[in-house]
């Protein structure tokens, strides 16, 4: 399975495998392992905190539940857990918002621009069926990259 198969998909369906927004946290371990903890959100609170696998990096409630999903793309490699991406865990970066468009259409998945995450040098759209988020970096005088994609948050992150 290539990168944009894995992002495409999880666009359609609001899911990786075992994860997905709501999720119980255990069963998301119980599937993947232990993640890296990096720790909480706020210095006032231990909950949410934020986990990662790889480049996948979810935030967890107070009550054990998914609350936001995103994938990091922004790195020489990105690296995510094999068991949800048929076998392969590692993908180069540097994927094209041509790209990513023409995956997502090729795969029937609606999109449109998301204007309140695109300024300055960065470009952003929305996959209609879930909100998925992707944000995109402008280089100067280069093509917009994907830096992030993410699942919205289900509004419960206390």
């Amino acid at each position: 399975m290539e990168i944009l198969d894995v992002l495409t998909n999880m666009a359609k369906t609001g899911r990786l495998g075992p994860v997905f927004s709501g999720a119980e946290w255990s069963d998301v371990t119980a599937a993947l392992g232990e993640p890296w903890d990096i720790g909480t959100m706020s210095r006032n609170r231990k909950w949410p905190r934020l986990f990662a696998y790889g480049d996948l990096e979810l935030s967890v409630c107070r009550c054990r539940k998914v609350s936001l999903i995103c994938v990091q793309t922004w790195r020489d490699v990105v690296e995510l857990p094999p068991s949800v991406v048929a076998g392969k865990g590692t993908f180069p970066e540097g994927l094209s918002h041509v790209d990513v468009v023409s995956a997502l259409d090729k795969a029937g998945c609606p999109w449109e621009p998301y204007p309140p995450l695109t300024f300055g040098d960065q470009r952003s759209l929305v996959a209609i069926p879930t909100k998925a988020n992707f944000t995109f970096e402008i280089p100067e005088g280069e093509e917009p990259v994907l830096n992030v994609m993410g699942l919205p948050g289900n509004g419960h992150d206390t």
